[in-house]
């Protein structure tokens, strides 16, 4: 029997759920069923130790570490849309053919509505249209992600993939630009600017206007961090985290943000700090 409640993160790379793991957490200990889809299995990341993994298995090793992962969030249900990961801007992987930046935007629509009006989930994650920090799969799945939660609710579309569903509430999740402010300030008062010249730091997270819910997950500091060491070939893939002092890190880590940018049971009352706010099960 599913649970009466269910949440739907949708996302590029497996890792991106670092994003809502406090989320995931805090939810599954009210009884929220979750479900994460992954576009790729992130082949073009990077490989912290040829212990590891290989180039040519590294989709297959992240795709078990996502597992992992996915076994301390309390996340039982995966999918993975099987494309090719694009890597990042002005990259040879952006070439390769089967690069999810060359998908047929109604296919991947399409298999998103199917994964949808399956789960049937009433509160729907993915990226802002920023995709975090302009990595092109995220900006990808931002579109496809929200053209879903249109289209799953349409019984005109897609009408062999099953009963249309209407999810209650979308959600883009990102950082606050006043973290990304003070990460940028930390590290330039040290000369670590190298580590951020390529980044639109100006347009990179949430205004405080932007903001609809903060979540305080704190609690779950310690178990977010186990989830993200599962994600062992990426351990460097933010340097940046690692430079600075813990309880900088610390403080990133107990705070999620997240902007409501559709809903169909009415908007977040200021002081909700509840994604499932106004949702009946």
């Amino acid at each position: 029997m599913m649970a009466t409640r269910r949440l739907l993160g949708i996302f590029a790379h497996p890792d991106d759920e670092g994003l809502i793991s406090g989320a995931l957490l805090h939810y599954h200990s009210l009884n929220v069923e979750a479900g994460l889809v992954y576009a790729t299995r992130g082949e073009a990341g990077e490989i912290a130790d040829p212990v590891l993994a290989t180039p040519e298995n590294l989709g297959q090793v992240r795709e078990g570490e996502m597992r992992a992962a996915a076994e301390v969030l309390h996340v039982n249900d995966l999918w993975f849309l099987g494309y090719r990961d694009s890597g990042m801007t002005d990259t040879a992987s952006n070439q390769d053919p089967h690069a999810f930046i060359h998908a047929r935007p109604a296919e991947v629509i399409g298999k998103l509505v199917a994964i949808i009006r399956q789960f049937r989930p009433q509160v729907l994650i993915t990226f802002d249209e920023t995709g975090g920090y302009g990595h092109p799969d995220h900006i990808a799945v931002y579109k496809y992600a929200t053209g879903a939660f249109h289209a799953a609710a349409d019984g005109v579309q897609y009408p062999e993939l099953g009963p249309s569903h209407a999810v209650s509430k979308l959600y883009y999740a990102s950082f606050a630009h006043r973290q990304i402010a003070m990460v940028t300030e930390w590290l330039q008062d040290r000369a670590y600017e190298g580590f951020i010249r390529d980044l639109d730091v100006e347009h990179m997270g949430f205004t405080d206007e932007q903001i609809n819910i903060v979540l305080d997950v704190d609690h779950w500091q310690e178990t977010k961090a186990l989830a993200w060491n599962k994600h062992r070939t990426q351990k460097n893939s933010t340097p940046i985290i690692s430079l600075l002092p813990h309880e900088m890190q610390r403080k990133l880590r107990s705070t999620e943000y997240y902007q409501l940018v559709a809903t169909r049971v009415g908007p977040d009352n200021v002081g909700d700090n509840d994604l499932f706010a106004h949702v009946q099960a």
